[in-house]
């Protein structure tokens, strides 16, 4: 672009002087060797003009003969170049695509046509042949040469990492993921590589430092190096917890500020202040986070801080949860606990009820069973609801890798990968309960109360228990058998299950309707016979 306006300037320059002189006539008079030479001023500039383009004219053809050999050298050595550079990437794509002997015929071509010490790719090339052919000490001794060269010193490490991992040589790959992140902090698999190998020996200064350096070189983006950060923080805050409490409750809120629902950070900035008997501070810690995160740990902790509450100020304290999460399965499940330990059925029946109808889970099925044995001791009712449990979704657990964890764990035990872990429902289940029902219908199903068994007596003949049922058999004293009848009543049909009212948190419990399981020595109360059936025992 810069060209084009000088030539542009140049001619519109030239235009304007022929135009100037144009408008200004003269004679020109030139005196040389006696001789007198008149020519009008236009004239005199258009033969300047001329021999100034014949000039350079002139100095162009001498200066490309002058320069032709080296023009020539130049135009060949370019050539060749080309040629080699098509070699080489024709040999990275075959070793890329597997072709071991293409890349080695490319290996030799580009050998010829490049130099090696100007073009490092040349030993990369001859790596990956050797790699592909099974030629490891060969590919690993030009990896090792490719690592001592400034240049090609990342590459170098690189190929020794791989195939130090490949072999199983997991100190040594660490070695070589340490030195490169020593000298570039910006190369994402080192900085990863080193800052697990520091998680999983619990080095966490040393992995925060390390994660800092990735965020200012740029290789985490800030929201997940924040997110990161805060986990190191709150294993660094575990791990000191019982040492010291006030450093780690430092460390914890430090994470808290960098990710406001790290649940574990929350717990252990609690827990030191609870060790302090400060209650009012490990409330303010713990229900920002239950606001935005519900977790059961959060509602153990928050409900038993103090050892020496009773059952009714820890019904308290977990409705003073509930107010804070209304309508939420883990609110309602720790008011249906606290409930059930302060005796208070009823309250415990309809938190639990609730909490089953937004999400059937194993545990709410389970404390549904506890309810009932605590109440009225029906084992009927309480081998029902565990039935239930049985088919119910598990509850959710700390799961990273396959791996289901008691505890938060910063790091992963299978890939110690960072923040693996996460709070949700144990896979490797059936999606959804065995006999999807609907907990309506499980609510409207479940037996009624039972009463003691009629019995079936025969005098004169000693008793028999056969499965709850009293059975009386006469033997035949002679080989003839003589015909007896036995009136049997027939149970009366019970009747079609009424709907559920719905459940909130304040409504009554709603009772249960429905038939009793199949159990001939349950009586349903109120039933009379209608008729008699005359059965002939031979």
């Amino acid at each position: 672009m810069t060209r084009i306006l000088t030539f542009v300037a140049i001619v519109l320059a030239l235009g304007f002087g022929f135009s100037w002189l144009a408008d200004r006539p003269g004679v020109l008079s030139i005196v040389w060797q006696g001789q007198l030479i008149e020519m009008s001023l236009m004239v005199a500039a258009s033969i300047v003009a001329a021999l100034v383009a014949v000039v350079m004219l002139v100095w162009w053809v001498v200066n490309a003969i002058w320069t032709s050999p080296n023009a020539a050298r130049r135009y060949f050595r370019a050539r060749k170049r080309d040629r080699g550079y098509q070699a080489l990437s024709t040999g990275l794509i075959a070793a890329g695509a597997g072709n071991a002997l293409l890349a080695r015929k490319m290996t030799a071509r580009t050998q010829g046509l490049l130099n090696a010490d100007q073009e490092p790719l040349i030993h990369l090339l001859e790596a990956q042949a050797d790699l592909i052919e099974g030629k490891y000490d060969a590919a690993r001794r030009k990896f090792d040469a490719m690592a001592q060269d400034p240049e090609t010193r990342e590459l170098g490490l690189r190929g020794l990492y791989i195939e130090a991992r490949r072999q199983g040589a997991h100190e040594a790959a660490l070695q070589y993921a340490e030195d490169a992140a020593e000298k570039a902090p910006y190369l994402p698999w080192a900085a990863q590589a080193t800052l697990e190998n520091k998680c999983r020996n619990n080095q966490w200064d040393d992995a925060i430092r390390l994660l800092d350096q990735q965020k200012a070189a740029g290789v985490i983006e800030r929201g997940e190096a924040e997110r990161l950060k805060a986990v190191l923080l709150t294993a660094k805050a575990g791990e000191k917890l019982e040492s010291d409490p006030v450093g780690a409750r430092d460390d914890a809120k430090q994470a808290l500020k960098l990710a406001k629902t790290l649940v574990p950070a929350a717990l252990v900035a609690a827990k030191s202040y609870l060790r302090e008997d400060n209650l009012r501070k490990a409330a303010s810690v713990l229900e920002p986070v239950w606001k935005s995160s519900p977790h059961p740990q959060i509602a153990e902790l928050y409900v038993r801080a103090r050892s020496g509450d009773t059952a009714i100020d820890r019904l308290k304290r977990a409705e003073r949860l509930e107010s804070l999460k209304p309508n939420n399965i883990e609110s309602l499940f720790a008011v249906a606990q606290a409930a059930l330990d302060a005796k208070e059925f009823a309250k415990a029946r309809t938190k639990a009820e609730a909490a089953a109808r937004i999400e059937p889970r194993e545990s709410i099925f389970l404390l549904m069973a506890d309810i009932e044995e605590a109440e009225t001791g029906d084992q009927g009712r309480v081998r029902y609801w565990m039935a239930q449990g049985l088919r119910a979704p598990r509850d959710p657990a700390w799961v990273a890798d396959g791996i289901v964890s008691e505890k938060w764990l910063p790091v992963s035990p299978v890939t110690g990968r960072l923040d693996a872990f996460e709070w949700k429902a144990p896979f490797g289940q059936l999606e959804g309960p065995v006999e999807d029902v609907g907990i309506d219908h499980a609510l409207a199903a479940a037996p009624a109360k039972s009463e003691p068994a009629p019995r079936i007596v025969v005098e004169n003949e000693p008793p028999r228990k056969d499965n709850d049922i009293t059975v009386t058999q006469k033997q035949p004293e002679t080989v003839e058998i003589k015909p007896a009848v036995v009136a049997v009543k027939e149970p009366e049909k019970a009747p079609a299950p009424a709907p559920a009212a719905p459940i909130n948190g304040d409504a009554e419990p709603v009772p249960f309707f429905g038939g009793a399981p199949d159990d001939p020595g349950v009586k349903k109360p109120g039933s009379e016979p209608e008729a008699k059936t005359r059965l002939k025992l031979f």
